[in-house]
């Protein structure tokens, strides 16, 4: 649940999480229910592998959730994106993707991951399940997934992977079709063609 969501610097859930703010991070979430339940994956797969997998299985799944593809939810979850940069300043906003079972961020956080994604998650839970009227129900799944951002390069690949996730899962001929994108209606074109420059943390 939420309120027992804690920060610390590191920490191991299905998934580990780095938290370092002022660095950039590639974070996804997704509904709750979006994947079988108990979905094993190997335990030779990297976190990123992991990832990987779990992200081409929300993208030809078939089964669950899809409430995000219902173009009111998606315009209040990309709303809340915003504010949390530009009105709650946790983190600059590079950028992001509103897909019908997942949200992809790029993002440089100026607090804790866990400062910015509980209040993100949460109001968005909240409103979605007033307009569902599924008041009380889990909307969103409880883990999440981060990777921090540690090249230029990577920034780049990172950010293309998370705007033309839409061209991929065929809902859109191209990136910018799709509205609930940095590509896309919502934004105007991507924030990282507009001189947006992250801190990328340095190789150790």
């Amino acid at each position: 649940m939420l309120a027992q969501y804690q920060c610390v610097a590191f920490y191991r859930r299905p998934l580990p999480h780095l938290d370092e703010p002022e660095r950039s991070v590639f974070l996804t979430w997704r509904l709750r229910g979006s994947l079988p339940p108990h979905r094993p994956f190997p335990a030779t797969l990297s976190s990123g592998q992991a990832f990987v997998a779990m992200d081409r299985l929300l993208d030809q799944t078939r089964a669950g959730p899809f409430y995000l593809r219902q173009p009111a939810l998606a315009d209040m979850v990309v709303e809340a994106i915003h504010y949390g940069d530009t009105v709650l300043g946790h983190y600059a906003l590079h950028a992001f993707v509103v897909m019908p079972n997942h949200v992809h961020l790029l993002i440089t956080p100026a607090v804790a991951l866990c400062t910015l994604t509980k209040p993100l998650k949460g109001i968005t839970a909240k409103r979605a399940n007033a307009m569902l009227a599924l008041t009380g129900s889990s909307f969103w799944q409880d883990e999440s997934y981060d990777h921090l951002v540690r090249q230029a390069d990577e920034f780049d690949k990172i950010r293309n992977y998370i705007e033309e996730n839409p061209v991929r899962a065929g809902l859109a001929a191209t990136a910018s079709e799709y509205k609930w994108s940095s590509a896309g209606g919502a934004t105007g074109g991507s924030p990282a063609d507009q001189g947006v420059c992250p801190t990328i943390a340095r190789q150790p």
